[in-house]
């Protein structure tokens, strides 16, 4: 069984966009996490755990459904690519963070649906964008712009390294979702394929946690320990839920929505962290509904 061109480029329905949405709303949610445990819990610490974790519930939840695990289905060259891919995005994301600004950071990050869109036209027959939907992806990232502000040119070279490094963040995740697309692991189960991210992706950051000297000093408190949780639990597991709508759906199109993540983002740091919200927010809002709208047009 092969993906058909139509199956490349197949729009969303009403449901698929609900539910990427609600992925959105879920991994903006996140970033406030990360923030609420980084007192207590290096970032890379925090990643390694709860992959860890996440990986023994997707087993014991495959094992538990009866699906294949070690079984002989060509899978495991694109799994190990993704997962090393993921692996590295995560890693590049949360050092890069020392060295660069969260604002540049989120712009760099969300050149990703471009890279998928540029990918698409290479491996992907069929998921291809005409101008309205060019138009639309544009303006989704201008609203990234408007939100966080355009990006003066680096003040040092720390800083600098910190924008590449994001741009490479970038372009793992692209790579992730075009491999995933493109290759055997289009049909297997969303579990199978999280599972070989998971798996990759524990020794990648706990290695880079170990080479970077992060080190828990004391008892995390409940805040960060809760926060753990909700990564492990809610966040890890949506990542299944992703990869299947991106075999079932455009990965262009599902790329495009990621534009929201940034934004639900700073929402949630509004509701629980009391960060305020600008009308430039407002606009954001507006400009990445409007673009989303023209992405998922007919041709």
């Amino acid at each position: 069984m092969t993906d058909s061109p139509a199956s490349h480029s197949r729009p969303l329905d009403g449901a698929a966009m609900a539910v990427v949405v609600l992925l959105c709303v879920t991994w903006g949610f996140n970033q406030v996490a990360v923030k609420l445990a980084l007192a207590d819990i290096p970032p890379l610490i925090q990643c390694t755990v709860r992959t860890a974790l996440a990986t023994l519930i997707v087993l014991a939840f495959m094992k538990w459904r009866g699906l294949p695990i070690a079984a002989r289905d060509g899978t495991l060259i694109p799994g190990l690519i993704c997962g090393a891919l993921f692996g590295l995005e995560f890693l590049l994301i949360y050092r890069g963070l020392l060295y660069t600004t969260a604002s540049r950071a989120v712009l760099f990050i969300y050149l990703a649906p471009f890279f998928v869109v540029l990918g698409a036209r290479l491996f992907l027959p069929g998921d291809r964008f005409g101008p309205l939907q060019w138009a639309g992806l544009s303006m989704s990232f201008a609203s990234m712009v408007i939100a966080f502000g355009l990006p003066t040119p680096a003040a040092d070279v720390r800083q600098a390294l910190g924008d590449i490094m994001m741009v490479g963040a970038a372009a793992a995740w692209a790579a992730t979702t075009l491999v995933i697309k493109a290759s055997s692991l289009s049909r297997v189960s969303p579990e199978k394929t999280l599972l070989y991210q998971l798996v990759v992706c524990v020794p990648i950051t706990a290695l880079g946690a170990l080479a970077f000297g992060e080190r828990i000093a004391a008892m995390p408190s409940a805040v960060a320990l809760d926060s753990l949780a909700y990564q492990t639990l809610v966040v890890s597991l949506t990542f299944a839920v992703w990869f299947a709508l991106i075999v079932k759906f455009s990965a262009s199109r599902l790329s495009a929505f990621t534009f929201l993540t940034p934004l639900c983002g700073v929402a949630a740091g509004h509701l629980v962290l009391g960060d305020p919200l600008t009308p430039a927010f407002a606009l954001a809002v507006a400009l990445v509904a409007a673009g989303l709208v023209l992405v998922n047009r007919p041709q």
